[in-house]
Order: structure tokens, then C-alpha cells, then sequence
């Protein structure tokens, strides 16, 4: 008897949903990277303030956190625990670093909040109705289930 695992698709695809902003965000922070590390001085003007950054650090930090978050993504879509934990955590990270780079780039910073507002809300609320079974041939919301035979 051959045994097939569906999910509650409401709660899934809000999961579906987290992962698939997580491989966006992760792959605009590889192309970030991979700028950063190709043109590694940047001038930045912050209100009658020149500064030079050497950027070569913090492209190797977008570069390995946008890894993080493409490998996160994946673990995502199979609905796993280890990958829903990591996600929190790297999100929230993302929130905080977001928070700090508020007064240079305001709007992008307060999208990036909202997006990581709805992905954590997508990881955290019933995760349980997300990845927890339906009985097997009941996908018609009728409570009948099909005969295995």
C-alpha cells in the first residue's frame, strides 16, 4: 500500500510563500556579494559626511549569509524543522540588521521589515497545521476518504 504525504495547503503555502522570499532574498545578497567583492571601495555620503568603506568584509558576509538563506530556502520547501529553526534565526538577524541600516536607506529598510514581519509570521504560526498530514484521500474538504486498494 502505497502511502502519499500531503500538507494543510493554507498554513504550506505561507510556508511555501517564506521559502521561496528566502531564495529572492538570498540571491540578492550573492549579487551583492559578488559586487562588493568585484568593486571593494565604495563612497557613501551620510548628511555632509564623506566615508570610504572598504567593502571586501561585508561581501564575503552577504555572500556567505545569502548562501545561508538559498540552502534555508530549499530546506523550507520539504518542510522541515532544522530549516524552519534556521530561518527564524537568520531572519530575525535580517530584521535587526535592517533596523540598523534604517536611516541610510529608509524605505528599502522599512520593506525589508515588513517582508521579514511576514516571513517569520509564516514560519512561526501553525507550523504544526503546516506540515502535519491530512488523512489519506480526503483532499476534497467533503471528510470522505477514497478506498485504497
Amino acid at each position: 500500500m502505497a502511502s502519499t504525504r500531503s500538507y494543510s495547503s493554507a498554513w504550506a503555502g505561507w510556508v511555501v510563500f517564506a521559502a521561496a522570499m528566502l531564495l529572492i532574498l538570498g540571491t540578492f545578497n550573492v549579487i551583492e556579494g559578488i559586487v562588493g567583492l568585484i568593486n571593494d571601495k565604495v563612497l557613501v555620503l551620510i548628511q555632509d559626511r564623506l566615508v570610504v568603506v572598504d567593502r571586501t568584509g561585508w561581501a564575503w558576509t552577504l555572500l556567505i549569509f545569502g548562501a545561508v538563506l538559498i540552502l534555508t530556502g530549499l530546506g523550507l520547501f520539504t518542510m522541515r524543522t532544522w530549516a524552519r529553526v534556521t530561518a527564524i534565526v537568520v531572519v530575525g538577524l535580517h530584521f535587526i540588521s535592517q533596523i540598523g541600516s534604517i536611516g541610510a536607506y529608509p524605505v528599502w529598510s522599512l520593506l525589508m521589515i515588513a517582508l521579514d514581519t511576514v516571513i517569520l509570521f509564516a514560519l512561526t504560526a501553525r507550523w504544526s497545521a503546516a506540515t502535519a498530514p491530512e488523512p489519506y484521500g480526503d483532499r476534497s474538504g467533503t471528510g470522505h476518504h477514497a478506498a485504497v486498494g
